[in-house]
């Protein structure tokens, strides 16, 4: 009889564990487990680097068990690129980059980010490396030798030290800066500048499964994937660091601004010039352009508008087609393939900026410098007949089917000729001319 009890009361008081169990809040198992999955595409620069330390901070938030970067970038500026390892080195939970999909490349600042993570792979047919500086200064000038050594210095014992704190090859890193080495996905693995070779991102979470970071266990093979997105500034800002963006901003502010002086009135163009003016001060900051560039642009503009008050026959527009050209060809460091125009870009962009120089911007000059043609202003510089006599205390004329009162300080005598010099009120101002005509009733 108390052995039958016994097993009731332990059955209930399993159950009543199981219960609290249920209600604890204890961990269920992988299946409970997050992974966040931020995506970077394109050139790195400010709007990169504040997307990835938001995703790290929301990857902390959710307890997630580490964030994957999906990384695949033919560079960016190195302030940024520092930024963004300084994340990952405050970062609360691990941090894994993996260049994809096939074909990505994580060249320049992406081999940085890539190095720099607690964990770097990267899917088969994808490539690393060649991160050499960019040669520009902050203000968009070219740098002197002692800069770029300078330059270089830094970046290669940068790399270098990020390399050596997660056990990577340093060396290789070093060459990827002073020689632009860059090697393929298989090649890196083999070099221990990689950890892991994934085919895509579920084989990733199965190798990441059960492996320490920074003292902490993963478990990933089961893990929930949470993409984290960009917002909607930081895709706008991404979209808009490009060096066309930049030349079509830049175009606009042109076309605008001397739209609206050659053209006073019509308001948008200025509106227009005005907004894309804001944005190329902010870009300008981000990419910087070259002072070369940007003074032999100023320069071809000068010469299409002194042609317009000057025509030379078309010599000074040639001149001005040609700084144009050479202006935008050099106005970014064509060193790195994020920053280059090509002359797919190039050749329109000179191509619109001189027909609208000879076309739009000539035509509206020489209308505004046009004699009148209706109006009152039409009268001046007329010829007509003295009615009667004119003298300061007036006299009369016929003009334009219309008997006009009229002044002179030289005596009129009727039926000379006089010349009308300007218009006060309704009152002719004329002075004589040598010539007599027949006068008109």
């Amino acid at each position: 009889m108390l052995g039958c009890r016994g097993r009731v009361w332990a059955r209930l008081l399993l159950a009543a564990l199981a219960l609290f169990v249920a209600r604890s809040g204890w961990p269920e198992g992988d299946a409970a487990e997050k992974v966040c999955v931020a995506r970077v595409q394109g050139t790195i620069g400010p709007a990169t680097a504040s997307y990835l330390a938001r995703a790290i901070g929301e990857a902390a938030g959710q307890g997630a068990q580490c964030l994957v970067i999906e990384l695949d970038t033919p560079g960016g500026l190195l302030d940024a690129t520092k930024q963004i390892i300084q994340s990952f080195l405050r970062a609360p939970v691990p941090t894994v980059v993996y260049v994809s999909p096939p074909g990505a490349w994580a060249g320049s600042a992406g081999c940085f980010i890539t190095v720099a993570a607690d964990v770097a792979a990267m899917a088969p047919t994808t490539s690393i490396g060649a991160a050499h500086p960019v040669g520009l200064s902050p203000g968009g000038e070219k740098q002197d030798d002692t800069m770029k050594q300078k330059l270089e210095n830094f970046s290669s014992s940068y790399i270098e030290a990020v390399a050596a704190k997660h056990h990577r090859n340093t060396e290789w890193a070093r060459a990827s800066v002073r020689e632009s080495a860059a090697i393929t996905a298989e090649k890196a693995l083999e070099l221990n500048v990689i950890d892991l070779l994934a085919r895509d991102l579920p084989d990733l979470l199965n190798q990441l499964d059960g492996r320490t970071v920074n003292g902490r266990t993963l478990r990933t093979a089961k893990a929930t994937i949470v993409l984290v997105p960009m917002t909607f500034q930081e895709q706008a800002f991404q979209v808009l660091a490009h060096p066309q963006v930049m030349l079509i901003l830049m175009l606009i502010v042109m076309y605008g601004v001397i739209g609206e002086l050659t053209s006073p009135g019509a308001v948008l163009p200025g509106v227009a010039g005005l907004i894309a003016l804001v944005l190329l001060m902010y870009l300008a900051s981000v990419l910087p352009m070259n002072a070369a560039g940007l003074a032999l642009i100023g320069l071809a503009i000068a010469l299409f508008l002194i042609d317009v008050f000057a025509p030379t026959h078309g010599v000074l527009t040639a001149g001005g087609i040609l700084a144009f050209f050479l202006g935008v060809f050099m106005l970014f460091e064509r060193s790195e393939p994020f920053l280059r125009l090509s002359l797919a870009w190039i050749l329109p962009a000179t191509v619109v900026t001189a027909l609208f120089f000879v076309l739009v911007v000539g035509a509206g000059i020489r209308a505004q410098r046009l004699p009148a043609r209706t109006g009152a202003g039409t009268m001046i510089g007329r010829m007509t007949t003295a009615l009667e006599r004119i003298d300061a205390g007036g006299g009369r004329v016929f003009l334009e089917g219309e008997y006009w009162n009229a002044v002179s300080t030289e005596p009129i005598e009727p039926g000379q000729v006089v010349e009308i010099l300007a218009l006060e009120g309704l009152t002719l101002k004329v002075q004589p001319t040598t010539t007599r005509k027949e006068e008109r009733p």
